[in-house]
């Protein structure tokens, strides 16, 4: 599932790797069945809280080693070229779901404007297909990242459907969900931290403004 990464670590069972960075990089997993999370939660991978489990900071650490890919390798050189082109989109996309839940003026947009509903779906066709091509480099250097074209896809079909959790709803596969999976895949395959990447990204669209 995910080859491009260096060698699994061998502080997690083998049989429960995948397990481990699916709900790394989900950050959650709501509604999980016992026989799913149980085998993790006894290895101390995953912790119980509510109807919601949660990776413990063994899991993380777990799953940021088992992704990374080799420091100062070719592929990391061109891993980190798509994730740059990807930065600027990303900003885009915060942007589109914060006007999807406000108005401009702060208000919780109770979509009853038609128009500006409409607007901001156009903001996300922008979204979409500048975020295509850069999908489309990274299918070719990281394997099973196909995954996530396939998943926005769904979710933009979803929401076109009249389901407007689909955008940016965290209770399901929405776009955003799937964004931010996405985004947290990279920062762990490329060892960034979420300091480094935000002052990244600013600096990227400031580039781009310039």
């Amino acid at each position: 599932m995910h080859s491009a990464a260096v060698e699994r670590t061998d502080t997690v069972d083998s049989s429960l790797a995948d397990a481990v960075i699916d709900l790394a990089l989900r950050g959650m997993w709501r509604g999980t069945q016992e026989s799913v999370h149980r085998p993790l939660v006894d290895a101390g991978l995953a912790m119980v809280k509510g109807p919601m489990v949660l990776p413990t900071e063994r899991a993380k650490q777990a799953a940021a080693q088992m992704l990374r890919i080799p420091a100062g390798s070719e592929n990391e050189g061109r891993l980190t070229a798509v994730y740059e082109a990807f930065l600027p989109v990303n900003r885009k996309v915060r942007e589109v779901c914060t006007a999807w839940q406000c108005r401009p003026d702060g208000t919780v947009n109770d979509h009853g404007d038609s128009v500006y509903d409409a607007e901001v779906r156009e903001l996300l066709e922008d979204v979409h297909e500048a975020i295509q091509p850069v999908l489309r480099r990274l299918e070719r250097l990281l394997a099973g990242s196909g995954r996530y074209l396939t998943a926005l896809e769904e979710a933009l079909g979803r929401f076109d459907d009249g389901g407007p959790q689909w955008l940016a709803s965290p209770l399901c596969d929405s776009y955003h969900t799937v964004w931010m999976r996405l985004h947290q895949e990279l920062l762990l395959v490329l060892g960034i931290s979420r300091a480094e990447d935000e002052a990244r990204e600013e600096r990227l669209v400031r580039g781009g403004r310039g």
